[in-house]
């Protein structure tokens, strides 16, 4: 009978206030949407991380007027460094060719660019990728490219002349076999790229993004908690003739506030509902339709991980408008 007379209460109430309820209801759906949108760029970006790191090169480009025993020497030094798990050889022609395909929607651009624009590289696959800027930095000070962070004291001419070129991995720190015997830097290297610190630029973009996210769903939060304690008060205010009678008669304050705060809490699931709804929407006609080729860039968006949305959301909505309506009757009902 209680639980029967407090649900009847509950539907009276939300269609009693209907233009505040949904009001309410639309509000907290886009704060929650917002939240959920947040929260999956969130995961998105820890396996983001977790895939492109694992796939870090680093890129040596070579000075087009190299030598082919220049190039042989550097490929072989590249291959017996321990640290160094695979090394490819791209040349001009091989780069262009790549190049076309990536930018093959952009016909003015390939046609602004020849093969002789692109230099020659070797693409070094690491066995522990989290190194490739120690290496970066060594095999840049080996080839003479980066001596301005060297700190260290300038060596003897003589003994300098005496010690062979130490490997990019001697140089971040680890045991090595390949050590040069040149006495000057490493010849033919144009320049070294660590593709971790372009991820790193890149996953700085999109964790800004992320934040603004973040920040508009608060800020719209906040919003929601505000308009489900206003609505609450409007609520109590109108019944505020049967609240002292049921005080009078002994009612407990839960059974007073239960339809109150069970409002509130219907509301928020039903805006977490349709949140869910228009994240499902986005990954259809967004993710899986119009900004499909960035699935070729970005890890896929599992259902798996829209589908754990709802749950979330539901509880989040829930419990927060719970609270936030518990607290606000107590200024409408004395202890």
């Amino acid at each position: 009978m209680r639980a029967k007379y407090v649900l009847t209460e509950v539907f009276v109430g939300l269609w009693r206030n209907v233009t505040m309820t949904i009001a309410m209801i639309i509000t907290m759906a886009v704060s929650l949407t917002m939240l959920g949108a947040s929260l999956m760029l969130y995961l998105q970006v820890g396996d983001m991380k977790d895939f492109y790191y694992d796939k870090v090169q680093v890129s040596v480009f070579l000075n087009t007027d190299i030598t082919d025993q220049q190039r042989a020497d550097l490929e072989a030094r590249l291959k017996s460094d321990p640290a160094v798990q695979s090394v490819f050889y791209e040349d001009q022609e091989t780069a262009y060719t790549r190049f076309k395909d990536q930018f093959r929607d952009l016909p003015d651009l390939v046609k602004s660019v020849g093969p002789e624009s692109l230099p020659p590289s070797f693409r070094v696959t690491l066995k522990n990728p989290e190194n490739s800027d120690k290496f970066a930095h060594a095999l840049e000070v080996a080839a003479g490219l980066n001596t301005g962070d060297d700190t260290s004291p300038s060596p003897d001419p003589s003994a300098s002349a005496a010690a062979p070129s130490p490997s990019p991995s001697a140089s971040a720190g680890t045991t090595t076999t390949a050590s040069g015997s040149a006495d000057a830097p490493i010849a033919g290297i144009k320049q070294v790229v660590d593709q971790k610190k372009l991820l790193e630029k890149i996953f700085g973009i999109i964790g800004s993004i992320q934040n603004m996210a973040l920040v508009v769903s608060v800020a719209m939060g906040i919003a929601a908690l505000l308009l489900v304690a206003n609505t609450i008060q409007v609520a109590a205010y109108s019944k505020r003739r049967e609240v002292a009678v049921m005080k009078l008669v002994g009612a407990s304050n839960w059974f007073i506030q239960a339809p109150f705060v069970l409002e509130a809490m219907f509301a928020a699931v039903l805006g977490a509902f349709l949140a869910f709804l228009a994240l499902i929407a986005g990954k259809v006609f967004l993710m899986d339709g119009s900004l499909s080729d960035l699935n070729q860039v970005l890890t896929p968006l599992s259902w798996g991980r829209v589908l754990l949305m709802l749950p979330m959301l539901a509880g989040i909505g829930a419990v927060v408008s719970a609270v936030t309506g518990w607290f606000t009757l107590r200024a409408y009902i004395k202890k």
